[in-house]
């Protein structure tokens, strides 16, 4: 019954399954799907910090390899910056087990970010600069502290 539910209707298999936990009946939970819904939540939140953090890295990068870039460009990326720095905090504040994962989360996340930088770099205009692919780190330039304090903004 609990493997029709949780096929033909999450939302009320969500409902009984809280209502069994409230209630203490372990025996009749759907331990399979419960464990499996739970594994999903903690990569999806692992995967909302890593996407947070690699926009938050790129316009760090962006800030600091392509800082002769007109003052309307930058502009944008300050904004950027400020947003996902907020978000990253945000997942943080809200995720507390988050903050062991941080370090290995920033390594993933530096590596798309610096991709990210780097293509979006390729796309400048009007004059500006397109920097070489070299001027971009291999390995990231800032430190935890750097990247989660809000006054920092890579230059």
């Amino acid at each position: 019954m609990s493997d029709a539910l949780y096929e033909q209707d999450f939302n009320l298999w969500i409902e009984k399954t809280i209502r069994q936990l409230q209630n203490h009946e372990f025996e009749s939970l759907d331990i399979e799907h419960l464990v499996e819904e739970l594994v999903d939540l903690g990569r999806a939140e692992k995967n909302v910090l890593k996407g947070n953090l690699m926009i938050l890295l790129a316009h760090l990068l962006k800030l600091k390899v392509q800082h002769d870039a007109p003052d309307n460009m930058k502009r944008s990326w300050y904004s950027s910056v400020l947003e996902h720095r907020q978000r990253v905090l945000n997942n943080l504040a809200d995720t507390p087990l988050l903050k062991g994962y941080l370090v290995e989360a920033v390594d993933k996340a530096y590596m798309d970010g610096r991709k990210l930088a780097i293509k979006e770099g390729r796309l400048a205009q009007f004059g500006v600069r397109v920097p070489e692919e070299e001027e971009y780190p291999v390995t990231c330039p800032f430190s935890i502290e750097q990247i989660l304090d809000e006054d920092f903004f890579g230059i």
